[in-house]
């Protein structure tokens, strides 16, 4: 359920949509999701003084609380 979450709002962040993707990564205490996105769109998806991947972290975690899981969210390069 995250993970499809923070796919649909990098999705409607970027202009090439197609190139989003969204790996979950297994840990002991939590789960990474990893966040690719096309080269030209890395600055809409952090966003100025990294405000949108800090509402993106903010999100996820609101999310996860609710599953009892804890997730961190990585923007892969």
């Amino acid at each position: 359920m995250e993970k499809d979450l923070i796919e649909y709002i990098a999705k409607s962040l970027v202009d090439d949509p197609g190139a989003v993707s969204v790996t979950e990564v297994e840990g002991e205490r939590s789960t990474i999701l990893e966040l690719r996105v096309a080269e030209t769109d890395i600055g809409k998806v952090i966003g100025k003084y990294g405000r949108i991947a800090q509402a993106l972290r903010t999100v996820l975690s609101a999310s996860s609380t609710k599953n009892g899981k804890r997730y961190t969210l990585e923007i892969m390069d």
